[in-house]
C-alpha cells in the first residue's frame, strides 16, 4: 500500500497544519474548503441573520483563551508585538503568516464542500477513499485519493436539547444556541438566562450583561473559574502548563488538587460565588470579567432549570423562579457530526488516541483537532497531523486492533476522554504520547547533559510546542532559540509605556527553585523505589 494523495477536509487551524504534515513527508495534498477563506473557526462572519450551518462561528468580541505562545505551532513563533491574548481577528492573522510561510494556499480549493467520502470497492487492499465534492456553482468531481485527514473540528453543529427542559414550548419570547449568537444587539434592557456554564456560556452571559437588564446564568454542575491573567500579570497558561506541574500531578494527584482547588480560591471564593463545581476533574473555565458581574449584581448565578412556564423559569432548587424572561441563550455545546463520512460500520465511535476508528484496517483515515483540554487545540492538532502522515507514509505502525481498543478502555482519561466529554484529554501527557509515537519527544536529562541552560526552560517553563521541534522526524533548527526567547515574546506586547528602572525577570528564578527541587525530588524517589531495596542500610 503505497499512499500519495491525502484529502484534507477544512482549512482551519486543523487543516493548514494537517496540508503541512503532508508537505513535510512527501505526501500531495487537497485541502477542500466550504467557504471562501482559511481560519475555520477563527475567521468571523459578518452576518445579519442566521450563520451558514455545517461550519463554526466566533461571536464579535471574542479573545482566545490560550496565550499566543501556547496556541502557536512548533515552527512559526508568532509575532512579538502581537498580544498575548488575541483576538479573533489577530488569531486569523497568524494562521495567514503561517500559511504563507510554507506556501500552503496553493494547496486549498476553496467553495468547495466535501458532499461524501467512502471506501473504494478494492479499500481492504489499497486503503484507497472515494471523495466527491461539489463547488459554490454546483459543480460536482469525484477523487480518488489514498488517505484522508478530517479536519472539521467539532464546533459546526448546535446541540439544542430542547425535551430536556419542560415546557420550553411554551415559552413566548426568543430562544437560540450560542452557535447563533454574533453580539448583545437587539438584548439592551431584556432579562436573558443563559443556560451552560462552559467558556460560551460563561462570556455570552458577562457579554449580554452589559446591555441587559438581568442575566442569570444557569448551571447543571458548577466549574472552577480561572483568568487569563496569571501571577505577576503574565498569561495564566505561561505560568500553569509546565512540564514540573504535570510531574506533580502524576506524583502526588491528591495534594496537587488541593494546591489547585486553593489557588482557584486564591481570588475569589467559588462556593461564595455559587460557582464551585461538582467535582473536580473538570476543564477550567477561562474568565476576566465574570466574578466582576456577579459582585455588581449584572449576573446572577442559578441552579439547573426544572422547567418553563411560559415567561417564567423555575429552578431545580424549588424555591427560586426567574419571572418574566425574555430570552434564553443555549450554551449547551456541540453535536459530534460527520454527516459527509459513508462507512461501512460504526468506526468513528471508537477513535484510537483521539485519531484513528481503531477498527478500520487499512489505516487510511484520521481525524485531526478532535479533541479538548486544559491547553490549546493548535500544538495537539499539529502532532496529531505529524503523526497520522507517517503512519500513512508507512513509517511508523499502530498497534493490533484488540490492544488499540484496550487502550481505549484502559486509558479513558487520555485516548477516549474522560467523565461527561469525550473529547477531553490531559494535555501534556497526551501530546507527550504522540511525540512517543513520532520520534520527537524531548528527553530532558540528555538536555541536562548536553544543555543545561535548555533543560531548565523545557522542564520548568511554558510546554510550548518548540519542544517537540528539538529532535527526531521534523527537527527545527531554530527551536531552541524559540524556546530560549519565548518569554522575550510575552514581554514585548507590554511594552507600550516604557517605565524607568530595571526589568523584572519573569520566572527565572522561580524556575531554578522548581528545577533543582524537582531534581531532590526525583532523586529521592528513586533512592527509595530502587536503592533502598537493594542496600537497606544506605
Amino acid at each position: 500500500m503505497v499512499v500519495q494523495r491525502v484529502a484534507v477536509i477544512g482549512a482551519g487551524p486543523s487543516g493548514l497544519t494537517s496540508v503541512k504534515a503532508c508537505l513535510d513527508e512527501g505526501l500531495e495534498p487537497m485541502c477542500f474548503e466550504s467557504s471562501h477563506d482559511i481560519g475555520g473557526l477563527w475567521r468571523y462572519k459578518v452576518r445579519e441573520d442566521k450563520p451558514e450551518p455545517g461550519r463554526a462561528n466566533v461571536y464579535q468580541s471574542v479573545v482566545i483563551n490560550s496565550s499566543k505562545e501556547m496556541m502557536a505551532f512548533s515552527d512559526f513563533p508568532p509575532l512579538p508585538e502581537l498580544p498575548n491574548n488575541m483576538h479573533h481577528t489577530e488569531v486569523l492573522k497568524y494562521l495567514r503568516l503561517y500559511a504563507h510561510k510554507f506556501n500552503l494556499l496553493p494547496y486549498i480549493y476553496f467553495q468547495t464542500t466535501v458532499t461524501s467520502v467512502t471506501q473504494a470497492a478494492d479499500f481492504t487492499g489499497t486503503g484507497r477513499w472515494i471523495v466527491e465534492t461539489e463547488t459554490v456553482d454546483s459543480q460536482r468531481a469525484t477523487h480518488v485519493f489514498d488517505a484522508v485527514l478530517v479536519c472539521t473540528g467539532h464546533f459546526s453543529v448546535p446541540h439544542l436539547p430542547l425535551k430536556d427542559f419542560p415546557g420550553i414550548e411554551s415559552f413566548p419570547g426568543r430562544y437560540f444556541h450560542s452557535w447563533d449568537y454574533c453580539n448583545p444587539t437587539g438584548l439592551e434592557d431584556k432579562t436573558v438566562v443563559v443556560i451552560g456554564f462552559g467558556n460560551s456560556g460563561s462570556d455570552l452571559a458577562v457579554d449580554i450583561s452589559r446591555v441587559a437588564n438581568r442575566v442569570y446564568l444557569s448551571t447543571r454542575t458548577g466549574a472552577w473559574v480561572t483568568c487569563r491573567v496569571g501571577p505577576k500579570g503574565i498569561p495564566a497558561d505561561i505560568a500553569w502548563i509546565t512540564r514540573t506541574g504535570a510531574l506533580m500531578q502524576k506524583l502526588f494527584p491528591s495534594w496537587s488538587n488541593r494546591m489547585f482547588e486553593k489557588k482557584m480560591n486564591e481570588m475569589y471564593d467559588h462556593q461564595l460565588y455559587g460557582l464551585k463545581p461538582n467535582f473536580l476533574a473538570q476543564i477550567p473555565v477561562v474568565n476576566d470579567n465574570l466574578a466582576s458581574q456577579i459582585i455588581s449584581g449584572r449576573v446572577r448565578m442559578k441552579p439547573n432549570i426544572k422547567e418553563f412556564r411560559e415567561s417564567n423559569v423555575i429552578f431545580t432548587d424549588g424555591s427560586i423562579c426567574v419571572l418574566h424572561v425574555d430570552v434564553v441563550v443555549f450554551a449547551t455545546g456541540y453535536k459530534h457530526s460527520f454527516p459527509f463520512l459513508q462507512l461501512r460500520s460504526a468506526y468513528m465511535l471508537h477513535l484510537y488516541r483521539n485519531v484513528f476508528p481503531a477498527a478500520l484496517s487499512p489505516p487510511t483515515l484520521a481525524v485531526v483537532g478532535f479533541i479538548s483540554g486544559a491547553g490549546s487545540i493548535n500544538p495537539a492538532a499539529e502532532l496529531q497531523a505529524r503523526w497520522a502522515t507517517r503512519i500513512f507514509k508507512g513509517l511508523v505502525s499502530l498497534p493490533k486492533q484488540e490492544d488499540m481498543m484496550k487502550a481505549i478502555e484502559k486509558e479513558p482519561g487520555m485516548f477516549s476522554g474522560s467523565g461527561h466529554n469525550s473529547l477531553q484529554v490531559d494535555f501534556i501527557p497526551y501530546m507527550d504520547s504522540l511525540a512517543h509515537e513520532i520520534g520527537v519527544h524531548p528527553n530532558v536529562l540528555t538536555l541536562c547533559l548536553k544543555d543545561p541552560i535548555l533543560a531548565l526552560e523545557v522542564f520548568t517553563g511554558p510546554c510550548t510546542s518548540y519542544q517537540y521541534r528539538l529532535t527526531g522526524p521534523g527537527r527545527w533548527s531554530g527551536s531552541r532559540n524559540a524556546i530560549l526567547t519565548q518569554m522575550d515574546r510575552v514581554r514585548e506586547p507590554f511594552r507600550t509605556r516604557m517605565v524607568p528602572g530595571p526589568e523584572t525577570s519573569s520566572l527565572s528564578q522561580q524556575n531554578v527553585i522548581m528545577f533543582f527541587g524537582c531534581t531532590a525530588l526525583l532523586c529521592w524517589f528513586f533512592c527509595n523505589m530502587y536503592i533502598r531495596p537493594v542496600f537497606p542500610l544506605w
